[in-house]
């Protein structure tokens, strides 16, 4: 399915220059771009790059606004959002024409489950009783979604994702291959005269929020007594680890490999690198940024919005490029 371009630019909230009746199907790189592609540009230096391409339409910031093109341009204050955003309608688009509301024969459905309009179970998944799978979600070959979980509408769910019982999730949740949501928190009770350890309750719930993205392989226990939580639009990367009774806020970025103990506050707005990790009943303050494989000591508190922090024991970045310095001085000596 197709939409004009003006049709593009009023969902954008976009400016039309040139034919605004040329149609759009799809999106593409510069160099990859055909007929019916849109791309987007955000420097002048490849504006003429773009116009050479075979793209139909070129989404472009206010620089481009008297720069020659034989092709219409949409002008947008950020190109990027705008281009990522076209390229959400045309998928809805797409999803729209294509065939929902179909159960695989080799799916495994409960007969208390609940399924909503178009929603589409494919082969060899499992879903067990009393769960309930909301309108337009989609869930791959493989999954299995335990007993009372709810979905929300318009979620999609890669092949072999497990959710485990417990589990609430919102509208507009993306999981990808192989996530596990909702497993036991690691939490166990040492008994000192035997050494052994004794299992500690893990009862709680997992609440993961409208407009989440879960990384392939990522792994997010439900509370031990009481609730982990994942924040609205938040965004976890693949191989990430979530402890139990984790507060995660809103629109909170986590990179690959970080791992986070139990019974951690990530507040809103957080930026999380690559290989951090987090020891249990810390809290990072909203919009604070630390830096790949950054670490906080359990119990420490990181504020400051808009702050970055490195290393470990994680420190501002300033405190942290000091001693560096210091280090590299004395390995001169």
């Amino acid at each position: 399915m197709s939409r004009t371009l003006q049709e593009v630019a009023d969902a954008i909230t976009a400016t039309v220059i040139g034919d605004s009746a040329v149609r759009i199907s799809g999106i593409a790189s510069i160099g990859r771009a055909a007929n019916g592609d849109i791309v987007f540009v955000e420097d002048a230096r490849y504006f003429a790059d773009a116009v050479a391409s075979q793209a139909s339409a070129i989404l472009a910031g206010n620089f481009a606004k008297d720069l020659p093109a034989d092709k219409p341009v949409l002008i947008v204050p950020h190109p990027k959002l705008a281009f990522a955003r076209t390229a959400r309608l045309l998928i809805a688009d797409a999803k729209s024409t294509s065939r929902q509301g179909q159960i695989h024969p080799s799916a495994v459905v409960a007969a208390s489950a609940q399924l909503g309009p178009g929603a589409n179970v494919g082969e060899h998944v499992v879903v067990g009783e009393n769960a309930a799978l909301g309108a337009n979600s989609r869930v791959g070959a493989g999954c299995v979604i335990g007993a009372g979980v709810r979905i929300g509408e318009e979620c999609r769910f890669h092949p072999r994702v497990t959710v485990y019982s417990g589990t609430t999730i919102g509208d507009r949740v993306i999981v990808h291959a192989g996530a596990v949501l909702g497993s036991d928190g690691f939490g166990y009770v040492r008994d000192g005269a035997t050494s052994s350890y004794e299992k500690f309750p893990q009862i709680g719930q997992l609440i993961v929020e409208d407009d989440v993205e879960i990384g392939a392989n990522t792994t997010i226990d439900r509370g031990a007594l009481e609730v982990t939580r994942i924040g609205r639009g938040s965004k976890l990367d693949n191989l990430v680890h979530i402890g139990h009774n984790c507060q995660i806020g809103r629109n909170v970025v986590i990179a690959a490999q970080t791992g986070l103990s139990g019974s951690i506050v990530i507040e809103d707005n957080v930026v999380l690198g690559g290989q951090v990790g987090i020891g249990e009943h810390a809290r990072v303050g909203e919009g604070v940024m630390l830096g790949g494989q950054g670490g906080v000591l359990p119990h420490k508190v990181l504020r400051g919005k808009g702050e970055v922090f490195w290393g470990t024991p994680a420190q501002p970045l300033r405190d942290y490029l000091k001693q560096l310095g210091r280090l590299a001085r004395l390995g001169k000596k």
